[in-house]
């Protein structure tokens, strides 16, 4: 029987897969393989007869039906809405279990149904402001923000103690969480605006130097103009190399600090939890740096750079986990 834990923790999985999807999508080109929302050339299920889809097309003749890209696109909304109705099954069910269980987080779920609502509103307009960086970003990080907040609810509503004081290295995981988010911004900012490959397959430098020439007001300028279609970006390479570059050292700053938060609790013998925990972060980060290098090195194949935007949404749980167990004693429910 699938009690409320459970089910937080596939919402969890299925969040994580719909990031990863979202990533393929994007990577395919397919981000407007529909031109409308929430259907699909004014279908909620693209045709698959000529006749059908000639009259689709008529809809929206001045952009023609690409069947696999409309399709992946479709795809991706379909499971994004069924992880949608988990959390709207989540934060009715917190609230009739709140009545039996004092304990049951309440801010969470409906946190959950806000950025859901915003998702919803964002995923529109990626589509009619055709892939703005800015809302197209946002909807990446609208996203990694469900899989956080579903990590702390799966942690929180665990049917164990966790028989701890609360931390003192608490404000160093916070600060940790913090420069991870920063990261995921720098991420999915160089997604948005195509910027993956701006430095060809040099690494670690870039135009043969560690610091070639940048532009940092033009490569975040977040206000870009409404109207242009942003598929394959329309930023000069100098501003994709800064993107690039900047994601680049923030991750140097990332890998250093969280493998140094990992060590600290690898070494907290009393602690198997926090041990465990930590084992993962650090072995998730050197994953994410080999996939990050083989991304350039090897011109940003398919199956790599959608691995490398899992492990990042893996590492964001990750914390969120650790950061939840660090908070005291937790007397969680079933």
């Amino acid at each position: 029987m699938i009690n409320y834990h459970r089910l937080t923790k596939i919402a969890l999985i299925l969040a994580v897969f719909v990031i990863m999807l979202g990533a393929y999508t994007r990577l395919t080109d397919a981000g407007l393989g529909c031109p409308d929302w929430p259907g699909c050339y004014g279908r909620m299920v693209l045709p698959d007869n000529a006749n059908e889809l000639s009259n689709a097309q008529q809809i929206y003749p001045d952009q023609p039906i690409v069947a696999h890209k409309a399709w992946t696109e479709m795809v991706h909304r379909y499971v994004a809405g069924t992880l949608g109705i988990l959390l709207l099954i989540l934060a009715v069910w917190a609230i009739i279990r709140h009545r039996r269980h004092l304990r049951q987080p309440m801010v969470t779920p409906f946190l959950l149904i806000g950025v859901l609502i915003f998702q919803a509103i964002l995923g529109m307009w990626t589509v009619t402001l055709k892939l703005l960086p800015l809302v197209v970003t946002g909807h990446l990080l609208g996203g990694m923000a469900i899989a956080g907040l579903l990590a702390w609810l799966t942690s929180a509503t665990r049917n164990l103690k966790t028989k701890i004081s609360r931390l003192t290295i608490r404000p160093w995981i916070i600060a940790g969480l913090l420069i991870l988010i920063i990261q995921l911004f720098l991420g999915a900012w160089t997604s948005t605006n195509y910027a993956a490959l701006a430095c060809g397959t040099e690494f670690p430098g870039c135009q043969n130097s560690l610091w070639p020439q940048m532009h940092w007001l033009n490569a975040f300028n977040i206000f870009s103009p409404v109207g242009p279609n942003y598929e394959g970006g329309r930023l000069a390479m100098v501003a994709r190399v800064t993107i690039q570059m900047a994601h680049r050292y923030w991750a140097l700053i990332t890998f250093l600090y969280l493998s140094a938060l990992s060590i600290v609790l690898l070494l907290m013998k009393p602690f198997v939890n926090f041990r465990f925990l930590g084992g993962c972060l650090l072995f998730l980060l050197c994953l994410q740096v080999i996939l990050g290098v083989l991304n350039v090195v090897l011109l940003l194949p398919l199956s790599i750079a959608v691995g490398h935007n899992g492990v990042a949404v893996l590492l964001l749980i990750t914390i969120v986990f650790i950061l939840q167990k660090s908070g005291g004693w937790q007397n969680d429910v079933a």
